[in-house]
């Protein structure tokens, strides 16, 4: 179980508090998708991801960028138990989509970006520790089932 102080619940607060979904979510999913294009297997259901322009262009990136970061609400709501939380979308992730769970971490990581590029020098080190540390719990939690 993660221990949480009250300054980084905070923190994590403050964060999702502030963000706009639908800018943030599309922009980290589509950056995952370019960077690493091997993420895109599980995306081949959601139409022409031919090149950089598609995939950032794609209404079905931009919905999925947009749900999964509400989906992390569920998580902000649940601090204290967020391996709870994900239980049942582990189970669909490894089980029905067969994704790599590696892949959880990349995305965490470009969301990481995108949050730090939208923030500038508000995100300061202290932030971007707690986040990380946010989102390592959040990874751990979806990649639990293939455990």
């Amino acid at each position: 179980m993660v221990e949480w102080t009250e300054q980084e619940r905070s923190i994590i607060t403050s964060i999702f508090s502030n963000l706009d979904y639908d800018d943030v979510g599309p922009k980290a999913l589509v950056r995952c998708l370019i960077v690493y294009p091997w993420t895109q297997r599980y995306f081949a259901s959601f139409g022409n991801l031919y090149n950089a322009d598609a995939i950032k262009t794609n209404p079905n990136i931009q919905a999925h960028g947009t749900r999964v970061l509400h989906g992390l609400d569920r998580a902000v709501k649940n601090m204290d138990n967020i391996k709870g939380t994900y239980a049942e979308l582990s189970v669909l992730h490894s089980e029905k989509l067969h994704v790599d769970p590696d892949n959880f971490k990349l995305l965490a990581d470009c969301l990481t970006i995108v949050i730090a590029a939208k923030m500038g020098s508000g995100f300061t080190p202290e932030m971007q520790a707690t986040f990380q540390k946010f989102l390592a719990v959040v990874v751990s939690a979806l990649g639990r089932q293939y455990h």
